[in-house]
Parts: structure tokens; C-alpha cells; sequence
């Protein structure tokens, strides 16, 4: 039987260990080296259809595929591999240490890398949090990753606080102020506006809403008095934007299965100014519909 080889860190260079002749894997040791190899070849088709353009398969589809033998930890290590992959490659570049026998298995050395960066066991990351100046995980990937400022960015006017012109004029004494030409209430502001924190964000004079959000009530384009339900409504901006285009006149049943989000839905609601709105919360059991414990 051919002993496996187990890469870990040690110095400069990466040192192959392999087991002793009279050391014999246990079933634990066994699983995880089949799915570092077999997670290995995952990668290696996702990689590969990323280069040429063409998708080879999804990962789902490539995990599933009958050959593959511990499925949930193959699926694991490739999404991980690759959410971490510009730090791994990173790591590899400033440690020198892939051999052309090493550049072979590239994809296998990517997830040997993951593990012994952010692996359960073994965690060197805590080395690059420090070099990096980032508090946590999340930080460290984000310095990796390309913000997108090729779009700009919609902001939609709360017509129950302040009218589209006051926002214009409002908005425009920081940046430059476009009205969009489809939904009335949407204004265009440039690509990275960080608006977060803005007085007429955090006062719900206006929505951060993209534009396709935006389109969904205005293309149903309620009146005033209509009453509306509307079945899928956490975060609630949508539904917040119904109240205003009905001027605050009329009903709004906003509904939502997960009791976590109508805690947001309600907040939103609060914050728009939307006294129309009437927030349920949807248990849907063996196809019974529940609504505040009455069938």
C-alpha cells in the first residue's frame, strides 16, 4: 500500500512527511486525504473552465459526480480554497517554494495551503492578520478583493419625507446628481458613493435601492387607496416604496416567512414612515397558512 504525503509548513520550504511503515491512518486521516485529492481535482476543472471562458461544471455538479467519496467536506474545501485563493497564491509567492514536481499539483497544493492557514487544526492566519493590519478573517479577504466602482449608485427619494427636487438639491451640495429616466423617484449618483452615513440615509429621506429593486413597484404603479399584498416582504424596501407611490393612503399587508427578517421589515417600516403598512409574519406548516397564530 502507498503511503500518502502530508505537505505542511516548516521554515522557508514546504516539507513532505510521509507516515511510518508501521503507522497505520485511521478512518479520520484516510477521509481527509482522499478529499484533499479529490477536492484537488474539483478545483483543478473550475480553475481550468475560469481560463478558457467555458464552465466545465458547477462545483455542485462536479462534487456530486458518483466518484467523488466524502462529498460534504470535498464541497467545503473547494469553496473555501477558492474564497481564500488570492491570499493563498500570496503566500506561495513570498515563501518561494513550488518546485516544478510542486507546480504539477498546484491545485492540491492550494488546498494543503488553505488548510494550514485556516484549517480547524492548524491556523497560521492569526501571522497574517497581524502583517496585514486586519482584525479578523472577513478584513483579510477584503483587502484581497477588487471593489466594483464600474456602476453607479441609486439611491431612491422616500416621497412620504422629502420630495425627489429637495433630494436633488440636498445630494448635489456633495456630488453630482442625475435623475433616472425609467422610475421617477431613483436618482443616479457616481460609482463608490458612500452614503451610509449620510443624514438622509439614516433619517429615511432616502433608500439605498439599486435600480432593479426600484422598477418593481413602479411598474405595478399602485394608486392611492388600493389595497396590496405583498407576499415576500423582508428587508422591506419595495414595500416601503408601494407606501409612498399610494401616498401613505390605503393598505399594505407585508408578509414574511422567517421572523428574523420581519424584525428588519418592521425597522424599515418604522424608518420610512409608512403608517399603511400592516407587517405579518407567515408560518407556512403541512400547508397550512398561519397568520399571528390564527389559521
Amino acid at each position: 500500500m502507498v503511503r500518502p504525503k502530508t505537505a505542511v509548513a516548516k521554515g522557508p520550504s514546504l516539507a513532505v512527511v510521509n507516515k511510518s511503515k508501521n503507522q497505520r491512518l485511521s478512518s479520520a486521516e484516510r477521509s481527509a486525504y482522499f478529499a484533499r485529492r479529490e477536492a484537488a481535482k474539483v478545483l483543478r476543472s473550475v480553475l481550468q473552465g475560469d481560463a478558457r471562458r467555458r464552465a466545465l461544471g458547477s462545483i455542485k455538479t462536479l462534487v456530486y459526480n458518483p466518484s467523488v467519496r466524502n462529498k460534504k467536506a470535498t464541497f467545503a474545501l473547494v469553496c473555501q480554497t477558492l474564497k481564500h485563493l488570492p491570499i493563498i497564491k500570496d503566500v506561495l509567492e513570498a515563501a518561494n517554494i513550488l518546485n516544478s514536481k510542486w507546480k504539477r499539483q498546484l491545485e492540491l497544493v492550494y488546498i494543503i495551503i488553505y488548510d494550514i492557514l485556516f484549517g480547524k487544526e492548524i491556523s497560521l492566519a492569526a501571522r497574517l492578520l497581524v502583517r496585514r493590519k486586519a482584525k479578523r478573517i472577513e478584513d483579510l479577504v477584503a483587502l484581497y478583493q477588487t471593489p466594483d466602482v464600474s456602476k453607479p449608485r441609486y439611491v431612491r427619494v422616500n416621497t412620504l419625507k422629502m420630495d425627489v427636487d429637495s433630494a436633488v438639491l440636498e445630494l448635489g451640495k456633495q456630488f453630482t446628481v442625475q435623475k433616472d429616466d425609467m422610475v421617477p423617484d431613483l436618482l443616479i449618483l457616481p460609482p463608490g458613493c458612500d452614503l451610509h452615513a449620510h443624514s438622509l440615509v439614516t433619517n429615511g429621506s432616502v433608500f439605498l435601492q439599486g435600480k432593479a429593486s426600484s422598477m418593481v413597484a413602479a411598474a405595478l404603479a399602485p394608486e392611492p387607496g388600493w389595497k396590496v399584498l405583498d407576499a415576500c416582504s423582508a428587508p422591506g424596501n419595495k414595500t416601503v416604496h408601494l407606501a409612498a407611490l399610494m401616498k401613505g393612503k390605503g393598505k399594505i399587508i407585508a408578509c414574511e416567512l422567517n421572523k428574523e427578517r420581519v424584525k428588519r421589515l418592521e425597522e424599515t417600516i418604522r424608518l420610512s414612515g409608512a403608517a399603511s403598512i400592516l407587517p405579518h409574519f407567515f408560518l407556512i406548516y403541512r400547508c397550512q397558512c398561519v397568520i399571528n397564530g390564527k389559521p
